[in-house]
């Protein structure tokens, strides 16, 4: 009987073997969350190799005849089955706790109980001790497994085996490691060097010298056990050479590779390939620098990734008109750049430009040390890993300060050539034999941002403030966009308007543009009238909605139909489920209508949109037109939040944004036109030019800032912050490139029973016999994480639709076959509710089994409890056409 490793060809005779064997072969597994059980038909992941062994004894630890695997099945309720003894008692005792009359389930017993005490009484003085023959035969199920497998975990831990392959080098494995280990604490934890070079020199100590009389008393105690003859000098040589000679403390010792800073980051550099940053001088007489990670060598490691290479690849697949937005490649963005389509092997990039502060913003220190970020990504990766923190990259650091007295275009110099040669010349693949070139797709920031690089105003109080058209301030607030008078920007009129505004500095700028945008003047595919898309983020989450309800809220209060206290209390009392619990809004402060917002952040203000007509809307008359303002513009956040588009949606968003401009004004004559109502109304075109605006929103990005900021918290130290901040970002992501895996699995499941399909209900059981037949065990979990996304039971899954109505299925179970995820469903029949922008569900009576790869829309939702009945809101429309 042998072991299979699942990630390569290693086979040995002992489970302990092959344990030892992935977490030294597969030494990324424990750094990723992601460490698969070793069984063939078991689909749990866990995040640490404790948890393995934890998991290993607790699910596969009962004495089986090797090739068969066990389960328990309940004789009560014979829908479930259990593949440990702890987990079949937990479910009985689950019976009688509600008072439900089990039998004994042990062999030639006839006892019966409705008592949980009485049971486990009964259990203990009558069948105590027992084994597995003990059990009624119809409770126990066996069946053979794929894979030889040993059940049996008790081996000695002393005994490594044939754990890796003969050629192995033990030293270099344990020795970088050693290495990995330090540099996770130094880069992942933020330890100082000073308490580096301690703990090294301890841990030294701790191998070298104290554990000797130790391991003497070890040595001797054995041979004595097994009557060999010594001699006291060749016992201490012996444990001499254990001690001074062994990989860890040859690596930790004075002269070894990790006793110093500088020696650490000598081997990080030779084994991580860590990219360190280069420091450009600015101004020498007044010491002014910034830091900047060479993109072409960071770009041509991780290209050569076989991982990335593979996620690059195949993400690179051509768009299908008919299939509508689902990405950029649907938009006329990329259509335009003959360059980007010419063959696979281009790569198109996108950029973040941002300023964060990394002191507190309220303290002495604010905009003392504000710092100017350039990160980037590769644009052809999946949404869902381009999301990951680590997939974002560094590229530029500066001070803010100096990014506004020196500008742009030489802040990004370094940058630009670069990427510059990376368009003209391209970086060898040595994996793929090619050379592989590339350019910017688009910039992605705030509104202030794109305009202070793209050169455009940057006070959007300004006469022409829009960089999508040529629209005067004045005209916005009498016309739409969508009148179709407003001249979009083309490239044509926008080098007449650099032209123009140069030749007269005194005039500041010409039509909205001051200067050349320094990335279009460098790179031939890039143009600031296309490079530079809309942010939901900061337009709608953190500019309209929280004004406009804090405006409707003032209104809706005044009208005595709530008062502000009671929607406090609906808010902190609403039920919250599963992420809406995470981002769940604050109160709203008393002073809401004076300041015009309600504050909060992006999350917490969509949040509050959704869940408010839960909250208060069988409160409001159904034609207040507050209320409808509101509500118009939940239905423009869910179309513009939408992963996919096609032109009827877009249509149908573009009549939404009338509409809500139109409801607007009608309950607020006196307010002004926003410059970010009038971005909104862009919005329909720029979907076709960008594909799905949500692809492009600053979220993620802004995440990332937390990692620099949680640098200089713990570090304190200012004295060159920024070169501090970019060797321990690169250092990050040398550790995290090391790994062949670093964005998690597809399929991430915790626990999980063994269930077989013959004990499912009769509906379910044919079903799943249609479309897996052959079929005998499966596996069942409550929960599962995949692609990113958590499920759970109970959730809501918009799984299709009827008569232009999305069909709403709730999850009842999550079956795993052969690393498949498949839904069980209740399904639920959705009728939209207008007042309250939402869907009543109510059960149809009927089961199906959906896989994951089957569903249109993947992303779950919650079903609250109301006075209407059980309501689904949406977080983002779903387009129910073909």
């Amino acid at each position: 009987m042998n072991w299979k490793c699942k990630l390569c060809k290693f086979t040995t005779s002992k489970r302990l073997d092959l344990l030892k064997h992935s977490r030294l072969k597969h030494e990324h597994l424990g750094r990723v969350h992601s460490i698969p059980c070793l069984y063939a038909d078991c689909p749990c992941t866990v995040k640490t190799w404790g948890a393995l062994r934890t998991h290993l004894s607790r699910h596969h630890s009962q004495s089986t005849q090797p090739g068969n695997i066990l389960s328990f099945t309940c004789i009560v309720c014979n829908s479930c089955s259990f593949d440990n003894e702890r987990h079949f008692f937990e479910h009985l005792g689950g019976h009688l706790k509600k008072f439900e009359t089990v039998p004994c389930v042990f062999d030639g017993c006839d006892y019966k109980t409705n008592k949980y005490t009485t049971f486990h009484s009964h259990k203990c003085r009558k069948h105590n001790p027992h084994s597995l023959v003990d059990f009624k035969t119809n409770v126990l199920y066996h069946h053979q497994n794929n894979l030889d497998e040993k059940s049996d975990f008790v081996e000695d831990e002393n005994d490594c085996g044939s754990v890796l392959e003969e050629d192995e080098d033990f030293n270099k494995i344990i020795t970088k490691r050693v290495g990995l280990l330090l540099l996770k604490m130094e880069n992942i934890f933020n330890v100082s060097n000073s308490c580096m070079d301690e703990l090294v020199e301890e841990f030294h100590f701790l191998t070298a010298s104290a554990s000797g009389p130790a391991i003497k008393e070890i040595i001797l105690s054995t041979l004595r056990k097994h009557g060999c003859t010594f001699q006291d000098l060749v016992i201490s040589e012996l444990v001499k050479d254990l001690c001074q000679l062994s990989p860890v403390c040859a690596a930790l010792r004075v002269d070894g590779p990790f006793s110093s800073k500088f020696r650490r980051e000598q081997f990080s550099k030779e084994h991580f390939l860590l990219i360190e940053p280069v420091e450009y001088i600015i101004d020498s007489t007044e010491k002014k620098s910034f830091q900047y990670i060479p993109i072409l060598p960071l770009l041509t490691q991780l290209v050569n990734n076989r991982h990335i290479q593979n996620t690059i690849l195949q993400n690179k697949i051509p768009s299908d008109a008919s299939s509508g937005y689902k990405s950029f490649k649907d938009g006329s963005l990329l259509k335009e750049k003959s360059f980007l389509c010419e063959d696979e092997h281009k790569l198109p990039l996108i950029l973040y430009i941002d300023d964060f502060e990394i002191c507190n913003p309220l303290g002495t220190s604010r905009k003392k040390h504000k710092v100017t970020a350039v990160y980037w990504v590769f644009a052809d990766i999946h949404a869902t890993s381009r999301s990951t923190l680590t997939s974002i990259y560094l590229a530029t650091l500066c001070k803010a300060n100096d990014v506004n007295l020196y500008g742009y275009a030489k802040v990004l110099d370094p940058l630009l050539r670069d990427l510059k040669s990376f368009e003209d010349d391209g970086i060898f693949v040595s994996s793929l034999g090619k050379v592989v070139k590339g350019t910017v797709l688009a910039v992605v920031a705030d509104n202030l941002g794109a305009h202070s690089i793209g050169g455009f105003v940057e006070s959007f109080s300004a006469s022409h403030f829009c960089r999508f058209c040529i629209g005067e301030r004045s005209q916005i607030q009498e016309h739409e966009v969508g009148e179709g008078l407003f001249p979009l920007r083309t490239k044509s009129n926008y080098a007449m308007h650099v032209k123009a505004a140069l030749s007269d500095p005194a005039q500041g700028h010409h039509c909205g543009v001051k200067r050349q945008c320094p990335i279009s003047d460098r790179l031939s595919n890039f143009h600031a009238i296309s490079g530079y898309p809309p942010d939901a983020l900061h337009d709608l989450l953190e500019g309209i909605v929280p004004l406009e309800i804090s405006l409707c809220l003032d209104v809706l209060i005044k009208k005595k139909y709530f008062s502000l206290q009671e929607l406090n209390n609906s808010i902190r009392c609403f039920p919250y489920k599963w992420s809406d619990k995470t981002n769940c809004p604050q109160p709203i402060a008393p002073n809401f209508h004076l300041r015009k917002t309600i504050g909060g952040n992006a999350h917490e203000n969509w949040c509050l949109l959704r869940m408010m007509p839960l909250m208060i809307g069988d409160k409001v008359p159904e034609d207040e037109p507050a209320w409808e303002v509101l509500m118009t513009l939940k239905d423009v956040v869910e179309l513009v939040m939408a992963p996919h588009h096609t032109d009827e949606t877009i249509g149908y968003m573009q009549s939404k944004i009338s509409e809500h401009r139109y409801r607007y004004f009608e309950v607020f004559p006196e307010e002004k036109v926003r410059p970010k109502h009038h971005f909104l109304e862009h919005y329909p075109w720029l979907t076709t030019v960008y594909g799905p605006l949500v692809h492009f929103w600053t979220m993620r990005f802004e995440a990332k800032h937390r990692f620099f900021k949680r640098i200089v918290r713990q570090t304190g130290c200012f004295r060159n912050i920024l070169m501090t901040m970019a060797r321990k970002h690169q250092s990050m992501i040398a550790y995290h490139t090391n790994n062949c895996n670093n964005q998690g699995p597809a399929l991430s499941v915790s626990q999980r029973t063994l269930v077989a399909v013959d004990v499912l209900k009769d509906g379910i059981k044919e079903s799943f016999a249609r479309k897996f037949p052959g079929e005998v065990f499966v596996n069942m979990t409550n929960k599962a994480n995949i692609l990113g996304t958590d499920y759970n039971t109970g959730m809501m899954l918009p799984f299709g639709s009827t008569g232009g109505l999305p069909d709403f299925g709730e999850i009842q179970q999550i079956i795993i076959v052969h690393e498949t995820p498949v839904f069980v469903l209740k399904l639920l029949s959705g009728w939209y509710c207008e007042h309250l922008r939402s869907f009543k569900v109510e059960p149809t009576g009927e089961t199906e089994i959906l896989k994951h790869s089957e569903c249109k829309e993947t992303y779950p939702l919650a079903a609250y409890n109301t006075a209407e009945g059980r309501i689904v809101t949406l977080k983002h429309f779903i387009c129910t056409s073909e």
